[in-house]
C-alpha cells in the first residue's frame, strides 16, 4: 500500500514551529475517502480550543465525487484527538500572545487511519521570511552545484 502524506508547506514559511504533536482526527466515511484521493487544502487552516477540546478550522476536504446525499461539508470544523495532558499543555501556551496551532501534515498509518501532525508556532515577521527564503535558495544552489 502506498504511503500518503499531504504537507502544509506555507505553515513553515509563515510560522516558527516550536513543538509538534500527532493527533487523530474524527472523520466521516466520505472524508477519509477524499483524503485518500489527496483532495485536501490547508489554505488558512488553524486549530482552536472549544472548551477542553481541540478543533481544526478551514481545512478544506473536498466532497467525495462518488458520495451520495450523505456527503460531508467541505469546510466543517473537525475534532482532533489528543491526550488531556497534551491538551492542557497547549491550552496554557495558547493563552500567551502570538502562539497559533497550525496543521503541518496529514498522513495515513499502516492501519489506514488518518492522522494530523500539528505544530505550535509563532508568526514570523517579514524579515524572518526573507531570511528563510535566502537560506532555502543557498541550500538549493549548494545541492545543485555539488552533486556527488
Amino acid at each position: 500500500m502506498k504511503q500518503l502524506e499531504l504537507r502544509n508547506k506555507s505553515a513553515y514559511y509563515e510560522y516558527a514551529i516550536e513543538d509538534k504533536y500527532i493527533a487523530g482526527m474524527v472523520l466521516t466515511g466520505t472524508e477519509i475517502k477524499s483524503i485518500r484521493a489527496s483532495r485536501v487544502s490547508f489554505n488558512d487552516s488553524f486549530c482552536f480550543f472549544h472548551g477542553n477540546e481541540l478543533f481544526v478550522k478551514s481545512l478544506h476536504i473536498s466532497e467525495y465525487t462518488f458520495g451520495t446525499s450523505s456527503n460531508h461539508i467541505p469546510l466543517q470544523e473537525r475534532k482532533l484527538l489528543l491526550t488531556k495532558r497534551e491538551l492542557r499543555k497547549w491550552s496554557q501556551k495558547m493563552k500567551e500572545r502570538g502562539y497559533t496551532i497550525v496543521p503541518l501534515r496529514i498522513f495515513l498509518t499502516e492501519k489506514g487511519l488518518a492522522k494530523m501532525e500539528i505544530g505550535l508556532g509563532k508568526g514570523k515577521k517579514q524579515h524572518d521570511k526573507r531570511d528563510a527564503i535566502k537560506e532555502r535558495d543557498a541550500d538549493r544552489d549548494l545541492r545543485r552545484n555539488y552533486k556527488v
